[in-house]
């Protein structure tokens, strides 16, 4: 396969903002270290994403020390959310899930209700490592996960996201492509494989961190948010429904569980164990 490294590393602190991009990150069981920790969620309890709300790609979360967020939205004032105190958690429908989390300061609930223009409130994920099970048909006993979409991390290749663009450009709507990765929204991006080389992964090392691939990635509406401008098209589920689907799944990446603990960093090898 010739040299395979990471390409890029991604941390979305708060679910459906948009995130960072640094140069390493701590692995944790249950995904990079802060990513998304936080989410929105509405006056029923429901985990707000970009699947309701495409607007929240114009909106950004950077992680501060000790787990904070800054957030900024164009139009808004940035605002600082500290980590609220464990003084009582509310449940948190995520997907069907309940899973118990903390309320932000109402300074936070204010500010997001005013860029959405909605009814919201952030949430915090206090205890990773107790509150959210990982699907049990895909899961390990005891394996945990923040509030991403069902798995601690999510891989992408650069091979598959070309392959997947020239598709498209095979397509009706080819004038939509070619697709950045960030409609995606990987945590690691890996370079240097064969097209849909990962589809082929059952556990893999990244630097000195181990991980077994727990399943494809299903697709949904976000990928076709353009994360610049908000703006929903067709692709690229139209070309993943006629080319990558799998059961009533539209393929595109792979959930990762860590098997171990450390670090990532850009560069590093990603070594195919099994």
């Amino acid at each position: 396969m010739g040299n395979v490294a990471v390409q890029s590393i991604h941390v979305h602190p708060v679910k459906a903002f948009q995130g960072f991009s640094p140069r390493e990150a701590v692995v944790e069981p249950w995904g990079l270290a802060g990513d998304r920790r936080w989410t929105l969620v509405d006056d029923g309890g429901k985990v707000v994403t970009q699947r309701q709300e495409p607007r929240l790609a114009l909106a950004a979360a950077e992680l501060l020390a000790g787990g904070g967020v800054r957030l900024s939205a164009p139009g808004q004032t940035p605002l600082t959310v500290s980590v609220p105190e464990p003084a009582g958690t509310v449940p948190v429908d995520v997907f069907g899930t309940k899973v118990e989390a903390v309320p932000a300061a109402e300074a936070a609930h204010a500010w997001c209700s005013a860029w959405l223009r909605a009814d919201v409130r952030l949430v915090h994920m206090d205890d990773p490592a107790a509150r959210r099970p990982v699907d049990p048909e895909y899961a390990l006993p005891g394996e945990t996960v923040s509030f991403a979409d069902g798995y601690p991390l999510l891989i992408a290749t650069t091979a598959s996201l070309d392959a997947l663009n020239s598709l498209i450009a095979e397509g009706a709507h080819a004038h939509e492509g070619p697709l950045p990765m960030n409609r995606f929204r990987p945590n690691v991006v890996v370079a240097g494989t064969e097209p849909w080389a990962e589809e082929h992964w059952s556990r893999i090392s990244v630097g000195e961190v181990l991980f077994r691939v727990a399943k494809p990635s299903g697709r949904c509406v976000v990928t076709t948010v353009d994360q610049d401008t908000a703006v929903r098209g067709r692709e690229p589920l139209r070309t993943l429904a006629r080319h990558r689907k799998v059961g009533s799944g539209l393929i595109f990446g792979q959930n990762l569980v860590p098997l171990s603990p450390g670090t990532i960093r850009i560069g590093d090898p990603v070594r195919v164990l099994e």
